[in-house]
C-alpha cells in the first residue's frame, strides 16, 4: 500500500516521501498516528501544499529534542528494587519504570515507548538506556539497579 508520510520516521522515510508499506503497517500504525495519509492524488497535492509547514513542525519538534536530550544525557538515576543473595532481581526493570523515574527528578515528560534498554535489566548494577527523543535525536542515560532489601 503506498502512503505519503507526514513527519520524519527513522527508518521508514522524509517529510513527503511516497513509500510502499504493508497494509496493516498503514492503516494501524501511520495512518491512525497522523503520521501517514493514502497515497491518492488529491492527498499528493495537499501534501504539496503544506510540505513547507510539515518541515517547519519537525524543525521545531527537533529543537525541543535537542533540549530535553541536553538536559537528561549522561546522567545517572538511581532505581532500588528486591534482589537475591546472588544480585538477580525479582522481575526487571521496565520503560514504564524508567519514564516514571524520569517525570519526578526531572519533570520531564518521556513516554515509555521513547525509551530502549541497550540489555533487559534483571540484575543489580549500572545499565546503559537509549532514549529516542527525535528521528534524529538520541540520549543514552545511565541506570543504576541497587538493591532496596534482599531476601533470604
Amino acid at each position: 500500500m503506498k502512503v505519503i508520510l507526514l513527519e520524519n520516521l527513522r527508518s521508514i522515510g522524509l517529510i513527503g516521501e511516497i513509500i510502499d508499506v504493508k497494509r496493516g503497517f498503514a492503516r494501524n500504525y501511520l495512518i491512525s498516528n497522523k503520521k501517514a495519509l493514502y497515497a491518492s492524488k488529491e492527498n499528493i497535492a495537499e501534501v504539496e501544499k503544506i510540505k513547507t509547514d510539515l518541515g517547519k513542525k519537525d524543525a521545531e519538534k527537533k529543537k525541543e529534542a535537542k533540549k530535553l536530550s541536553e538536559q537528561i544525557n549522561d546522567k545517572e538515576y538511581l532505581i532500588k528494587k528486591l534482589s537475591t543473595e546472588n544480585k538477580e532481581l525479582y522481575g526487571s526493570v521496565k520503560p514504564t519504570e524508567i519514564a516514571k523515574l524520569i517525570l519526578e527528578t526531572e519533570k520531564l515528560d518521556i513516554k515509555p515507548s521513547m525509551i530502549q534498554p541497550l540489555t533487559e535489566i534483571k540484575s543489580l548494577g549500572k545499565f546503559k538506556v537509549k532514549i529516542i527523543l527525535h528521528s534524529e535525536i538520541d540520549s543514552v542515560i545511565t541506570i543504576n539497579v541497587v538493591t532496596a532489601d534482599t531476601i533470604q
